[in-house]
């Protein structure tokens, strides 16, 4: 691995054995990290940004398992380790985790710096005042004063606990940090400064971090690189300003158009008709071609391949090489998905009657 390369992930497929049917919530990942980068993931619930996380952490819960791939964190084949090894060689150590929901994670008996002190005393035997004066230094990289370290959870705000539960996150200096929906029940105001906190701790610290978040708006300011998940396939892969300014597969260009922008006027914001599909039966071909306003006909039945287009990666038949799927006709839906019926449930048009004012107001 380049030294330089802190992840490397390689056709990553992570699959739940559940008794209904194999949930194929991760399929064919693949990305690279360097030092101090970050990475943006975004994409609807579902989709299998939680489960990419995880698996990066090798704690996939059952019935989930790593099925296929590999993940090569600063030299280690993650997927190759036991639950036993994981916990001792990368977690916290070469890769820590702010959870999404991480305001509710902390144990209500205990101070906040017995609970940081832990990762302390279990990775490097450090305790006592050493132990406190690391975790009272981190309290303070995140904005807080040393002092919540007597404080317990129920006494602080939260964006006091969510600052607390990154500032541990960062305690034993990982290589990486994985940050699953950092800012969710917080307002704007405590969010931005949240934000601007991890892009200095980025940049001071010199540490790669992966963002997701269903919100675009805030991985244009903290993401070097953004991947789009959908339906357990990353669909595309690039430069964040690339894709901003030229989102290449169609699920993302509606992604995109869904962004308020208070720079051009416009009567409504774009949206994506249906649901994401069953991922333990999902449609042949492309995941996304029912929903797809540009699907071919070959998108029903061929699976489409990656492609380097202008330096992103786009999963879409749109690029293939291939001229009789590139040229395939336009495809036709006799379902909600299609255009004319997806605007009029959109506009509430089916069934949609206007309700007359009574003349009379009835009184009592």
């Amino acid at each position: 691995m380049d030294s330089k390369m802190v992840l490397e992930v390689d056709e990553l497929c992570t699959h739940y054995l559940t008794t209904d049917g194999e949930v194929m919530a991760l399929d064919d990942a693949s990305f690279k990290l360097h030092r101090g980068e970050s990475i943006g993931i975004a994409g609807e619930s579902g989709c299998g940004k939680s489960t990419l996380a995880f698996s990066l952490l090798n704690q996939v819960q059952p019935p989930g398992q790593i099925m296929s791939g590999s993940i090569d964190l600063d030299g280690i084949q993650v997927a190759d380790l036991t639950e036993k090894e994981a916990r001792k060689k990368i977690r916290w150590k070469k890769v820590s985790m702010v959870f999404q929901g991480a305001m509710e994670i902390m144990t209500p008996v205990y101070t906040v710096g017995h609970q940081m002190v832990e990762p302390l005393k279990y990775h490097k035997g450090i305790e006592g005042k050493k132990a406190r004066d690391i975790c009272e230094r981190y309290l303070e990289l995140v904005n807080l004063d040393g002092s919540i370290f007597d404080r317990y959870p129920h006494e602080l705000s939260g964006g006091q606990k969510q600052r607390v539960i990154i500032a541990t996150a960062l305690l034993l200096e990982p290589d990486l940090v994985i940050l699953d929906e950092p800012t969710t029940a917080l307002d704007v105001v405590v969010e931005a400064r949240i934000m601007n906190d991890l892009k200095r701790l980025r940049r001071e610290l010199d540490i790669s971090m992966i963002f997701i978040t269903h919100d675009l708006s805030i991985l244009a300011e903290v993401s070097d690189n953004l991947a789009i998940m959908y339906a357990g396939w990353i669909v595309e892969f690039g430069s964040s300003k690339d894709i901003y300014k030229d989102p290449k597969h169609p699920y993302t260009e509606k992604l995109m158009a869904a962004i308020p922008d208070i720079r051009t006027d416009i009567e409504r914001l774009e949206y994506i008709p249906g649901v994401p599909p069953n991922l333990i039966n999902p449609p042949a071909g492309c995941r996304f071609h029912p929903r797809c306003h540009k699907a071919m006909e070959g998108c029903k039945e061929l699976e489409p391949e990656t492609y380097d287009v202008g330096g992103v990666r786009v999963k879409c038949h749109l690029y293939s090489e291939d001229e009789e799927i590139a040229e395939s006709e336009e495809a036709q839906y006799e379902t909600a998905y299609d255009d004319e019926a997806a605007a009029e449930a959109y506009e509430g048009e089916l069934g949609k009657e206007e309700i007359e004012e009574p003349d009379e107001i009835m009184e009592e």
